[in-house]
């Protein structure tokens, strides 16, 4: 039997399929400049994520009996698996792309009925489990200046030998949040190789910026939920910062230090785990804005994204009931 709807109806041109091309195309940039800065690493991150999510999503729809074609097609899990493999570190080996793969695409996603029932986002959900998990393996990043050749890094990432002690350090936001009695300015003097690593973290947030503008110029997602968190991180760093300049990291860093344009345009826009009216989103970004200060400048990790994240995934469900518009006729 056939159930008719009364009009208006509304067409909207933007397939799943189409959707994650965009995201694709627009991530490409911020990966070929962390490629640049950093090394192959991140390639082969991206690379081997890409196809142990393909295996493990086939796998996991095989064993649902649902169509392989239809659900492979849409990209979802190539997105997913790309934006983990950015986040983690250039140096990161097989194992751990693996371990984080298998937990954002089999726990993450599946393990809550697949695409559109997930509460989480599945990529910084693979994140923060191996970050809580393998800190040590999760904050090896190479300095831009002395990255591995195209040998070396295809070396450690299957084997994990190098004179990695060499060529690694804290990234900029690390430094600034253990200043050991220095001033931020006093930091940056004693430590050269810093103010490189914050060059190439400005290049990198700039391609994720350009990226992101290009996808909300193609309308796949609003302004809200980015431009909030933008602002309450401004507004959290001018209200703590302005009064302690060499103490607390300034909004800028804040915007280019870290995973922010990152998170702004690619993780927190996920249609699936974030809120949903206009009004919710503003809540949503504003919260991971509020969180991420929170946690970069008191809390024990240097970048915060990937729990700020989940934090307020948990909260979505909430922040839509109570942000819902009001129906037209409706009476307030």
């Amino acid at each position: 039997m056939m159930t008719l709807f009364s009009s208006p109806h509304l067409h909207g041109g933007n397939r799943s399929q189409r959707l994650m091309l965009l995201v694709l195309a627009a991530a490409m940039p911020g990966l070929l400049t962390q490629i640049y800065w950093f090394g192959y690493g991140t390639l082969f991150n991206v690379v081997w994520a890409i196809l142990v999510g393909l295996l493990l999503e086939a796998g996991v729809l095989a064993l649902r009996k649902r169509p392989l074609g239809f659900f492979l097609k849409d990209g979802s899990v190539i997105v997913t698996c790309l934006l983990l493999a950015l986040a983690l570190p250039p140096l990161a080996p097989w194992w751990l792309v693996t371990v984080a793969t298998l937990f954002a695409v089999l726990f993450a996603k599946h393990l809550y009925g697949g695409l559109g029932n997930n509460p989480f986002n599945p990529a910084m959900a693979g994140y923060a489990i191996c970050l809580i998990a393998f800190p040590a393996s999760m904050t090896v990043w190479t300095s831009p200046e002395h990255y591995f050749d195209l040998a070396g890094q295809w070396q450690w990432f299957w084997q994990e030998r190098g004179n990695i002690d060499a060529i690694t350090q804290a990234t900029p936001l690390d430094a600034m949040k253990h200043l050991q009695g220095k001033t931020i300015n006093e930091m940056l003097s004693a430590n050269p190789s810093v103010v490189h690593y914050a060059d190439a973290m400005f290049w990198v947030n700039t391609a994720y910026l350009a990226g992101g503008l290009a996808l909300l110029a193609l309308k796949v997602f609003t302004w809200h939920a980015p431009g909030a968190m933008l602002a309450s991180l401004g507004i959290m760093a001018g209200l703590f910062g302005a009064g302690e300049p060499d103490l607390y990291a300034s909004f800028s860093d804040h915007l280019f230090l870290g995973a922010t344009m990152l998170a702004a345009f690619f993780i927190i826009t996920d249609p699936v785990t974030s809120a949903t009216s206009r009004k919710g989103k503003l809540i949503f970004g504003a919260g991971i804005g509020i969180l991420v200060y929170v946690i970069r400048t008191w809390g024990s990790y240097p970048d915060a994204f990937a729990f700020a994240v989940l934090l307020m995934n948990l909260s979505a469900p909430l922040i839509d009931q109570y942000s819902k518009p009001k129906a037209y006729g409706q009476q307030p």
